[in-house]
C-alpha cells in the first residue's frame, strides 16, 4: 500500500461563504488565500487526513468598507487571529460520490467539531500530465458558537445579520509523488 499526498491548486480552487441579512437576502464572500491538502493510502479517499488554512486578512465580499469591518475585532479579528484552520477527524464515503467529512474548526482561537459533506467529482489528468481530484465540499455553522457574535439591530428591531453560516468549497487537488508505507 502506498500513501498518496495532496495539494490545493489554489487557482483551480475557491471558498465561499453565505449570510443572510436582514432575513430577506443573502451576502455572499469569499477568501481569496488558503492552502491545505489531504494524504491517503492507497487509491481512495476513504479514511483520507484533511486539513486547511484560510488567509482571514483575504476576506472579500466586492465592498472594502465591509470587508475592513469583518476584518477587524467585531468579527475575525484578523490582526490576532489571521487564520482560520480545519483539521479532519474523519473522512468516510456514505453514498454513491458523497462523503461525510468531520473535523475541528479553529475560527478566532475557539476550535469546535464540524461535520461537513464533500462530493467527490472525480479524477483527471491536466494537460501537464498532472493528476487532478476535484471535490465541493460544504455545511453550515453557526458563527456565533465561533466567537462571530457583532450582531446590531436593525431600525425595527430585527437582526441583521442571520446566524447561521453556510460554506461551499469549490476544491481541485493535484497529486504529487506517491511513498510507500513503511511497515
Amino acid at each position: 500500500m502506498t500513501i498518496t499526498k495532496w495539494i490545493i491548486d489554489p487557482l483551480h480552487s475557491d471558498v465561499q461563504f453565505k449570510v443572510r441579512h436582514l432575513v430577506i437576502s443573502t451576502v455572499t464572500g469569499s477568501f481569496n488565500n488558503f492552502e491545505g491538502g489531504a494524504t491517503v493510502q492507497g487509491d481512495t479517499f476513504d479514511n483520507a487526513e484533511i486539513h486547511f488554512s484560510l488567509d482571514v486578512r483575504s476576506i472579500d465580499t466586492k465592498v472594502e468598507a465591509r470587508d475592513n469591518h469583518l476584518r477587524s475585532a467585531d468579527f475575525f479579528d484578523a490582526e490576532n487571529h489571521p487564520h482560520i484552520n480545519f483539521q479532519s477527524t474523519y473522512f468516510s464515503k456514505m453514498h454513491d460520490e458523497v462523503y461525510s467529512l468531520f473535523g475541528m474548526l479553529t475560527i478566532k482561537g475557539i476550535t469546535k467539531p464540524v461535520e461537513l459533506q464533500a462530493e467527490f467529482g472525480g479524477f483527471a489528468e491536466d494537460e501537464y500530465g498532472n493528476r487532478k481530484a476535484g471535490f465541493e465540499v460544504s455545511g453550515n455553522i453557526s458563527r456565533w458558537e465561533f466567537g462571530l457574535t457583532y450582531n446590531p439591530l436593525s431600525k425595527t428591531g430585527g437582526l441583521v445579520l442571520g446566524e447561521e453560516i453556510k460554506l461551499v468549497a469549490n476544491i481541485q487537488l493535484t497529486q504529487e509523488v506517491e511513498q510507500p508505507v513503511q511497515q
